[in-house]
């Protein structure tokens, strides 16, 4: 079934839609400030953007409970942001340096941060679903009560462990959200060319789950959708299947030329469905917001997104002495 707004978006403070819609904002600069450290050869290796995927992270990310855990993806630094964690050591870890969450050894794809709850990003294709399943065995077995949210790519969708997760996942009535972010493209081809259903979602009455299909730009459809799916997991009904429409707005990586799309459909989404912009109006309509507090609330990012460089860039290298720790459990 596709998705649609409920009244319970009216139960989110007006505060709480400003603090979503500034978290947005900060994964934005930030993104735009990785590209531009990447081009500028601070940053070496590779990285996927998450730049118009804003509102899937921090709609859904902002329905759970501060007990909740996350699995993320390679296109991850939006989860990390959604849910709390510092993107000074977030940057320090990009630029392989010890102040990084990883103390430099990870990089882009594999930054976690238990304490938050958010149990890493992964560079494997699907490599979360099982992480995030474990996750809520856990929650479920020892009786902890918090809801897992496992974040994966359409591509993901046509892996062996996407299916296997899902299928034990329901058989066991788990609390987790499998929280698909639909960007229409599986690195160079269209997703529609890889599956022969309309939705992803359909997938979940497979595995007796229920399954919906939302807008993904739109964060209070996504806090909704979410919201409902973690109350049912809470109260032990069990997994949900959330695909959320969205479109990245870079490539796949750095490296990707986007030659399987055209530059009219880029324009399309940028300019007439970017979650930010169309988030930031219905503020502004509401009198949520003026138009001088939205800037005011870019001008603080900005400033907020410059001292976490600066805070980067001066942090010291990895000693070679510590080369080998952390490797083993």
């Amino acid at each position: 079934m596709t998705g649609k707004k409920t009244k319970g978006s009216q139960d989110i403070t007006p505060e709480k839609k400003v603090e979503m819609l500034e978290q947005m904002i900060v994964i934005r600069h930030f993104e735009q400030k990785v590209e531009q450290m990447f081009m500028q050869g601070k940053i070496h290796g590779t990285m996927h953007l998450c730049t118009g995927q804003e509102a899937t992270a921090v709609g859904a990310i902002g329905a759970l409970e501060a007990k909740d855990k996350i699995t993320s993806t390679h296109r991850g630094h939006g989860h990390c942001i959604a849910k709390g964690s510092d993107i000074g050591r977030m940057l320090a870890e990009l630029l392989a340096k010890e102040t990084g969450y990883c103390k430099g050894k990870g990089g882009s794809m594999h930054i976690a941060d238990l304490d938050l709850g958010n149990l890493g990003a992964n560079g494997i294709v699907a490599g979360g679903h099982p992480l995030a399943t474990g996750a809520a065995l856990t929650s479920k077995m020892k009786k902890l009560g918090y809801v897992v949210i496992c974040f994966f790519g359409d591509g993901a969708s046509n892996e062996g462990s996407f299916h296997e997760s899902l299928n034990l996942a329901a058989v066991w009535d788990l609390p987790v959200i499998f929280f698909c972010e639909n960007n229409e493209y599986a690195m160079s081809g269209p997703i529609k060319e890889m599956i022969n259903i309309e939705h992803i979602s359909q997938r979940a009455s497979s595995y007796g789950m229920p399954g919906v299909t939302i807008n993904g730009s739109d964060v209070l459809e996504v806090y909704e959708a979410t919201k409902e799916a973690a109350e049912r997991a809470r109260s032990g009904q069990g997994p949900t299947l959330i695909e959320a429409k969205t479109y990245r707005f870079k490539g796949h990586s750095r490296a990707d030329a986007r030659k399987y799309r055209t530059r009219e459909e880029e324009k399309e989404w940028i300019t007439k469905k970017d979650p930010i912009a169309l988030f930031k109006k219905s503020l502004i309509d509401e009198g949520v917001l003026s138009e001088e507090k939205a800037q005011a609330i870019e001008d603080q990012v900005q400033s907020f997104v410059e001292k976490a460089q600066g805070f980067a860039e001066n942090s010291p290298e990895p000693s070679p002495e510590s080369l080998q720790e952390d490797v083993y459990a």
